[in-house]
């Protein structure tokens, strides 16, 4: 077992350093391991409000309940233990608040040991994050983030037995981001005091790091106390490598992937494995599907409007009197062959294929499948304003009440609704979206591009 003394430097005497040994002690039990019981950590990280693939194409990845169907495997297995890295949040309105209530309450049914705080928990504020973590049961883990009273926002080491053996956990967030009423200490000088501090004996220490690529690589190399550093955001997840005897990885987009790192069934713990990517092959958990229904529920009953949440559009302070939504009705007098298209195609059903999972009360999917979201005039939500809900003439032509109003003001985007496809059609949502191939399934009017 690992055990931390203090021991005055050998080079110069003066001071003392933290050193780290092995217990080998035959009759030190807390070191045995039981015979044949492998130990497995898994990691998510970034999940970046991504509780359930948006299903707008198929062989999507991620999502809480494919997640917790991959732990439920693993633990039929041998001894998992789930950690996450950070950034759970994809913002901090109350619609992001309300989601990730969601997530940690997933995370809470999954089991999950330590939640590091990353950036995106950080920015919500440290009275919100601990009443919710509170509220859940969701163990927070840092080492430097601290609030305005210089309080740390999580635990600063959390040891966890399993298998046998105990697990070291310390978390850290990048110092090069402030955030706002935080106080955010320097990643390494924060762990090796809490390491010096700590009486705590442990066999192997593992950081979550909520690092970006570079601040990883570095505090990997220069760490050589920790045995594993798994961090985020790095863009994109990084395959478990070594940095001298520092085994790193990354999980990351939008907890797509997760990391997963195992340890044999022996008394010496070297970390090895591989970044599992969570596909459809791994069956949804019951209990996530029933968190996410809830959290369905909590959307219909507050029926938030677009200002409640992130994707609120930021218009200037004065806009044409004229720059409001019409709505699609207001179109069929004039446009009566153009509407008969538009009914026939599978943009005018934008708004069914939302009802058929519940998601009809998800801003995230009434952007691309309302009218307006956001628009003076347009989509507010599902109650609000249930004339605007699905796909309309205006979610390509802009706003165009003036045009109603007289015929000879051109529509908001007239001769550019063509290149509106792409405002939903991303590499997300269509990854294999050809402009040229789908416009022909939708083309109407007398121009190229209308």
């Amino acid at each position: 077992m690992r055990k931390l003394f203090r021991e005055r430097c050998k080079c110069c005497h003066s001071g003392y350093t933290l050193m780290l040994v092995i217990c080998q002690c035959v009759g030190c039990n807390a070191s045995r391991v039981e015979e044949g019981t492998p130990l497995t950590l898994v990691a998510s990280g970034d999940t970046g409000g991504w509780i359930v693939p948006c299903g707008c194409t198929s062989n999507q990845s991620g999502g809480l309940l494919r997640r917790g169907g991959y732990l439920q495997q693993l633990r039929g297995e041998g001894v998992v233990l789930y950690v996450d890295v950070g950034g759970a949040a994809s913002g901090t309105s109350e619609y992001d608040r309300l989601k990730i209530e969601a997530i940690l309450r997933g995370e809470a049914e999954m089991g999950v040991e330590a939640h590091n705080i990353g950036a995106a928990e950080a920015n919500l504020g440290a009275d919100f994050l601990r009443e919710t973590a509170l509220k859940l049961g969701v163990p927070l883990l840092t080492c430097n983030v601290r609030d305005s009273r210089g309080d740390l926002l999580g635990e600063r080491i959390r040891v966890i037995a399993a298998g046998g053996r105990k697990i070291a956990l310390i978390g850290v967030l990048s110092d090069r981001q402030p955030v706002p009423e935080l106080q955010i200490d320097s990643p390494r000088k924060a762990i090796l005091e809490a390491l010096d501090e700590s009486a705590a004996d442990f066999d192997s220490l593992v950081v979550l790091a909520y690092l970006p690529e570079d601040e990883l690589i570095e505090l990997a190399a220069n760490l050589p106390e920790a045995d594993l550093i798994i961090g985020g955001p790095t863009g994109q997840s990084l395959s478990p490598r070594r940095k001298g005897p520092t085994l790193v990885a990354s999980a990351t987009n939008k907890g797509k992937f997760l990391a997963a790192l195992t340890a044999p069934a022996s008394a010496a713990i070297r970390w090895q494995g591989e970044i599992v990517e969570m596909t459809d092959r791994f069956n949804d958990d019951p209990r996530q599907q029933t968190n996410l229904t809830e959290f369905y529920q909590t959307l219909a009953e507050r029926d938030l409007t677009p200002s409640q949440t992130s994707f609120a559009l930021s218009l200037p302070v004065e806009i044409p009197e004229n720059f409001r939504i019409a709505g699609t009705a207001s179109c069929r007098d004039c446009h009566a062959d153009d509407c008969d298209t538009w009914d026939r195609s599978r943009h005018a059903h934008a708004w069914e294929s939302l009802t058929q999972t519940g998601s009809q009360v998800d801003a995230y999917c009434q952007q691309c499948h309302a009218t307006g979201f956001g628009f003076p005039g347009g989509f507010e939500s599902a109650h609000r304003s249930p004339m605007h809900a699905g796909v309309g003439c205006e979610s390509c032509h802009g706003p165009s009440h003036g045009h109603v109003q007289d015929s000879r003001i051109r529509t908001t985007y007239s001769g550019h609704a063509r290149h509106r496809c792409t405002s939903c059609h991303d590499r997300e949502n269509s990854p294999e979206f050809v402009v040229a191939e789908y416009w022909a399934e939708v083309r109407h009017g007398g121009r190229e591009d209308e």
